[in-house]
């Protein structure tokens, strides 16, 4: 009876290790197939295609290096919205530059822009200071780049400039030294604006007069907009009340070396980039010049025959 026990213990334990067996191996086989049929229907992401690019040919002349603090950028215009073609300098003369953008863009592009940016921290979209723009014109494929449309037009026969200024020095009361000041007027005892016909510049550019001492070392009489009205600043002036007008009495705080006199000096008003800094010399846009002597002021730059190029889809 003992025996016959233990007999029928150790055939249920068998019966359970097999049944345990068997549902180990039907799990294996369950798993294998399982993992087997999702690797046959899964889905594969295929890599698309690039989008097919095309070549813009820009050729630039006139243009001149920028400092390290800007770059040129170049944009073309997308049903309205400006699209960058990419940021580069440049040398002296003529400049041949091509951008590689999406073939879908240039298509439909109806215009380029070339604009002065930041060279760090600039925000996205195109500056107000544009220096030359051309339009694709009835679908065409080249554009011809100016400056009149985004700087100003320096060649309107219809109302041609004309400049002059006196030398002056309200801001220091002494009445000798009058050849250490310029100031862009007519009639000292009763100022009128002596730029006559000034052309408006585009939002992002502003004049500046210099005054070129020896050296050459470019002294700055302020940045300035408008023909009436103060300049910007007053850096060398002394303390009394001067004309509402742009100019600089050169009496104290002067760069050393410069004398103040500007006796038989050059006289030049420059278009400068309006940016927050500030280089000590001209901006190489300089169209309007003079003489202290004859005390005249004119357009001796078309900035537009200086400055100009191309913008070609190939």
């Amino acid at each position: 009876m003992h025996n016959l026990l233990i007999k029928n213990l150790l055939k249920h334990t068998l019966m359970k290790k097999s049944n345990v067996l068997v549902l180990a191996a039907f799990l294996m086989l369950f798993t294998i197939v399982g993992c087997s049929k999702n690797d046959d229907n899964s889905t594969v992401t295929a890599t698309p295609e690039p989008e097919p690019t095309a070549i813009l040919k820009v050729t630039l002349n006139g243009l001149e290096p920028l400092s390290e603090t800007y770059v040129y950028e170049g944009w073309i215009m997308v049903n309205g919205n400006p699209v960058s073609t990419g940021t580069f300098n440049t040398t002296t003369g003529t400049t041949i530059k091509e951008f590689s953008v999406l073939e879908s863009n240039l298509d439909v592009a109806t215009a380029f822009i070339l604009s002065i940016e930041l060279a760090e921290n600039d925000p996205q979209g195109p500056s107000d200071t544009k220096i030359l723009k051309g339009e694709f014109l009835n679908n065409s494929t080249a554009a011809s780049l100016k400056t009149d449309s985004v700087i100003g037009n320096f060649a309107d026969t219809s109302n041609p400039f004309s400049g002059s200024f006196v030398n002056k020095t309200p801001s220091d009361n002494i009445g000798n030294n009058d050849q250490y000041g310029i100031w862009f007027i007519q009639n000292p005892t009763a100022p009128t604006a002596g730029l006559i016909n000034l052309p408006t510049l585009s939002a992002g550019w502003k004049y500046e007069g210099w005054v070129i001492f020896s050296g050459p070392t470019p002294v700055t009489t302020g940045k300035f907009t408008s023909a009436s009205g103060v300049d910007l600043s007053s850096p060398y002036s002394g303390n009394e009340a001067v004309p509402a007008f742009p100019g600089e009495d050169f009496v104290q705080n002067l760069p050393t070396g410069v004398t103040g006199d500007t006796t038989g000096l050059d006289v030049v008003i420059s278009i400068e980039p309006n940016f927050p800094t500030d280089p000590n010399e001209p901006f190489f846009l300089k169209p309007i010049t003079g003489t202290q002597g004859p005390n005249t002021l004119s357009v001796t730059t078309d900035i537009n025959v200086l400055i100009n190029g191309t913008a070609v889809k190939q």
